[in-house]
């Protein structure tokens, strides 16, 4: 694992990629925690670390888990992942954690390393590098994107790339993660929230009300769903197997 501050400071700024990993699952069922269930002979968390390690651009990447889940997170990035990862131990609520790692990337953010940051659930193990990718190239253009599919509660207007101008009913029903930001507002962000004790809905939702940044929509991706209960782990591995298939 890559100590923090590892970076030369003669260095790019880079986008750091958060996998956040520390939610209980109790809607999935069973005692672990489904984030270290099996896909494809591999844990869900080793699929988004591994994806956003393709991208050259995205350099730390950090890892949000349970205390009690540290030997076990330890155990799958030894073996399944190819990059450095560093642990950050996530909070109770999802915004908590999500700060613990903000607060965790702030030395290099200051000292201009980190620029941007994206932020994926690690139980959407189906992430490809293209989305990944998409997303933070939107977000070093504007500031911020997130991915959504099109659904009943999402109005767009614009060019065509799908600027998000209206969102009924305050939410996007059908928001996908990496949700992209940057760095500086985005941190500023979520220490405004913590100083007003608000619980925001999600990360793109936290920055719309804190800063002024204009978010970004980019076409989600179908595969790119949430495993949520036990069923959708077997969606997911049908899914990887045809894809398998086609291939070959």
């Amino acid at each position: 694992m890559k100590p923090p501050g590892g970076q030369d400071s003669t260095a790019r700024s880079t986008a750091a990629g958060i996998v956040l990993a520390a939610g209980s699952g109790t809607r999935f069922g069973g005692s672990v925690n489904k984030a270290y269930l099996p896909l494809a002979g591999q844990s869900l968390i080793s699929w988004s670390l591994n994806v956003m390690a393709e991208i050259n651009e995205i350099s730390p990447l950090v890892l949000v888990i349970r205390p009690e889940d540290h030997r076990r997170a330890e155990a799958v990035l030894d073996k399944e992942v190819t990059a450095d990862v560093e642990i950050v131990y996530g909070d109770s609520t999802r915004q908590g954690s999500e700060l613990r790692a903000f607060r965790h990337l702030v030395p290099r953010i200051d000292a201009g390393l980190v620029d941007s940051i994206l932020i994926h659930d690690s139980a959407r193990p189906l992430l490809s590098a293209e989305l990944c990718a998409a997303v933070l190239h939107a977000t070093r253009d504007y500031g911020a994107a997130i991915p959504a599919l099109y659904g009943p509660d999402m109005a767009m207007t614009g060019d065509g790339g799908g600027t998000v101008v209206e969102l009924r009913h305050s939410h996007l029903v059908r928001a996908q993660t990496p949700q992209g930001f940057a760095a500086r507002p985005l941190v500023d962000a979520y220490e405004a929230a913590a100083r007003d004790g608000l619980d925001a809905t999600d990360t793109a939702g936290c920055v719309a009300r804190y800063t002024d940044l204009p978010i970004r929509w980019i076409s989600g991706e179908d595969q790119n769903f949430k495993i949520t209960y036990a069923h959708d782990l077997v969606v997911a591995q049908q899914l990887i197997a045809a894809m398998d298939h086609q291939v070959h």
